[in-house]
């Protein structure tokens, strides 16, 4: 599969898009957050 071909989500905290990662693969659908640093600066 080719990058470009994974599922993008919108990180909650920064707004940025971030792209589906191996290490989600089980919890996708409660993937909110780009990255460890946003999900600690959850306002």
């Amino acid at each position: 599969m080719k990058k470009s071909d994974l599922p993008v989500k919108i990180c909650v905290q920064c707004g940025l898009p971030f792209t589906w990662r191996k290490k989600w693969k089980k919890d996708w659908d409660n993937v909110k957050y780009c990255s460890e640093r946003c999900r600690m600066k959850k306002d």
